[in-house]
């Protein structure tokens, strides 16, 4: 599994619904939601994400899920490419960033979390592997260890499921060459 950022600016991008959003996940609802995600093709089913305030205070990152849906295509004629790419995607930790985050930006400057690049000007940037252990071990201590949403192990499940298998090797088998 890999994990990506997903990235808010609040000046960019109002959401009045976060606060509820908010309420619903900490009441234990599994809330689905739509993200944009750059460039990024390579996300996948059951891939993590984490969300990150930018550009206001308090900047940091205050959200985590698991993608249910790969990138797909929404028509979009502000982009000069005609659509933007966005992913599905189920919270399992959320809180209103308008308020409060869990790890503020301020603590991402220190090893081993200074390796990633955390202010992406776009979602969809791949956290690099040393960060990305050392996050999921201190986002497990702050909020706690939770289950892989319903929605996402589904997601998964069914990925996996039509997954082209290697067709089996037609190649004849002969003795061993010594």
């Amino acid at each position: 599994m890999t994990a990506f950022l997903l990235i808010w600016s609040p000046k960019k991008w109002p959401w009045p619904e976060l606060p509820d959003f908010a309420r619903r996940v900490r009441a234990g609802e599994a809330v689905a939601d739509t993200w944009g995600c750059g460039f990024a093709r390579g996300i996948l089913p059951g891939d993590r994400v984490f969300l990150h305030r930018v550009a206001a205070e308090p900047r940091g990152l205050f959200g985590s899920g698991y993608v249910t849906r790969a990138p797909y295509e929404v028509p979009d004629a502000a982009y000069k490419r005609g659509y933007r790419l966005c992913i599905d995607f189920v919270y399992d930790w959320l809180v209103d960033a308008g308020e409060d985050v869990v790890i503020a930006r301020d603590s991402l400057r220190a090893h081993p979390f200074s390796v990633q690049t955390w202010d992406a000007q776009s979602s969809g940037t791949v956290i690099k592997p040393v960060a990305e252990g050392a996050l999921e071990k201190r986002w497990a201590e702050l909020t706690g260890r939770r289950p892989m949403p319903a929605p996402a192990l589904a997601a998964m499940h069914a990925l996996r499921d039509t997954a082209p298998h290697p067709a089996p090797s037609t190649r004849k088998r002969g003795p061993r060459a010594r």
